[in-house]
Formats: C-alpha cells, sequence, structure tokens
C-alpha cells in the first residue's frame, strides 16, 4: 500500500502516475489498485473534483489499473456538488457507500460493481465469515434513507458551515479545515489542553473527536435538532 497525500487527501492523476510500480523490477509488487476517497475525512469533508477522477480514470486505464471509491460519504458530496450517483458510476469500477452516517440507519454498507466484482466479493466475504442473518431489516432501513434523507444532508451542510464561521473568531481556534460538506475539523491552540477542551464538551453532554495533535472534529448528521445545534453554538463561544 501506498498513501498519497495531495491537498487534503485529494492527489492528482499525476501523483497516480508517479508511483505506480515498474511491473519489470521484481523488487516491487505490481500496481493494481488505486483508492479515492469522497468525502474526505481527515480532510474536512472536502470533495473531490470530478474532472481530476476523470483524469485519474484516464491514467488507470493506460496502466491496466482497477478504480475503486469509498463513497461513505458520497452522498453528501453530490449534494454539495450537484452532481450524480451516474457519474461516479461511469469512471469507477466499483464503489462503496455508507447507509449510516449522514443517511442514519443503524447499519450497513454496500458494495456496487460489475457482476464478476459482486461474485467475488460475496466469496471472499464468506471466506472471511462475514453474512447476517435477518439483514432484510436493515435493508429496509437502508431502503428509507436513500428515499427520503439524500436531500436533507444540505442541511447538515448549512449547520457545519455555520459552525465554521462562528470558530474563526474565538481566540483559542488557531486554524479552521474549509468546510464543504457536515465535516469541521479545526486546530486548537499550542496552550489549549486538547483534553480540557473535549472533557468541556462531554460535560454539555456534546460529543468531538480528536484527529491527532491539536485536531477537533465535528460531524453533523440528522441526529441534531436545531435546539441541540443552539447548545453546541453556545459552548463554543463560550469555552475560555
Amino acid at each position: 500500500m501506498r498513501l498519497l497525500h495531495g491537498n487534503n487527501g485529494r492527489f492528482t492523476a499525476q501523483h497516480v502516475r508517479e508511483n505506480i510500480n515498474n511491473r519489470d523490477d521484481s523488487h516491487f509488487p505490481n500496481t493494481r489498485l488505486v483508492v479515492i476517497e469522497n468525502t474526505v475525512n481527515k480532510g474536512g469533508g472536502c470533495c473531490w473534483n470530478l474532472e481530476e477522477i476523470r483524469r485519474i480514470r484516464n491514467v488507470c486505464d493506460e496502466y491496466g489499473l482497477a478504480l475503486h471509491l469509498d463513497g461513505a460519504r458520497l452522498f453528501n458530496a453530490l449534494i454539495a456538488r450537484n452532481e450524480s450517483p451516474q457519474q461516479y458510476g461511469e469512471l469507477c469500477d466499483t464503489i462503496s457507500i455508507c447507509l449510516s452516517k449522514g443517511l442514519g440507519t443503524p447499519a450497513g454498507s454496500l458494495l456496487l460493481g460489475r457482476e464478476q466484482h459482486i461474485k467475488k466479493a460475496h466469496r471472499l466475504r464468506k471466506v472471511m465469515g462475514g453474512g447476517m442473518r435477518q439483514a432484510g431489516y436493515f435493508a429496509a432501513a437502508g431502503i428509507y434513507a436513500l428515499d427520503h434523507n439524500v436531500d436533507r444532508l444540505r442541511e447538515d451542510h448549512l449547520k457545519a458551515k455555520r459552525l465554521e464561521n462562528d470558530l474563526y473568531g474565538l481566540p483559542y481556534v488557531a486554524s479552521v479545515l474549509p468546510v464543504e460538506t457536515n465535516i469541521v475539523i479545526f486546530r486548537l491552540e499550542e496552550t489549549v489542553s486538547v483534553e480540557k477542551f473535549l472533557v468541556y464538551l462531554l460535560e454539555r453532554e456534546i460529543k468531538a473527536l480528536s484527529m491527532g495533535r491539536q485536531m477537533i472534529r465535528f460531524v453533523f448528521h440528522l441526529d441534531l435538532s436545531e435546539s441541540e445545534f443552539d447548545v453546541l453554538l453556545s459552548a463554543v463561544k463560550s469555552y475560555q
């Protein structure tokens, strides 16, 4: 596995080309697969440029590589960029999407691909002991989420943007990643204790996550009401 950093997790077609192993050199494994994540979690929920993915697809075709999209938050990207699922289906060999997270189901992910890919995935899942009885209950929740909870992702994006705007003026916040969707990641000043800040939030029944040195992440979803969001805004403004 070779990680490409790029811009907040979004690399380019040139990055891919530069990191393909020489298949004539037996010291290295053959490069077989390119994986992208949309939206990028650690990039603050940022979205990929569809044209760059198309250029990456062209490089994959040139070198005989497969292209997989980790689309755990793909619907957030579709809403934010006014794109369609078909545009990604035309470019990627396989796509995984998550029905929990912003779509709100109790659990469940889907793998999309051509028939031969799905057959192989079923076999590998069986080999690894995967599978679930009475999965229809989760499927029903997933169908409901796809029918009713996609367009409302805009509400999560608006909340995230409102929080971003407030964070910029707070003295204990050093920087904020640009907000495009439902994730807000910001850096605390070096003099601020991450542990004390998280405890302060928990005392107000607010859950956040530390994403590394001085980094805090909030994620918005359909279970957060306007009144609860107001509590969050009040808490972050009042912290000293």
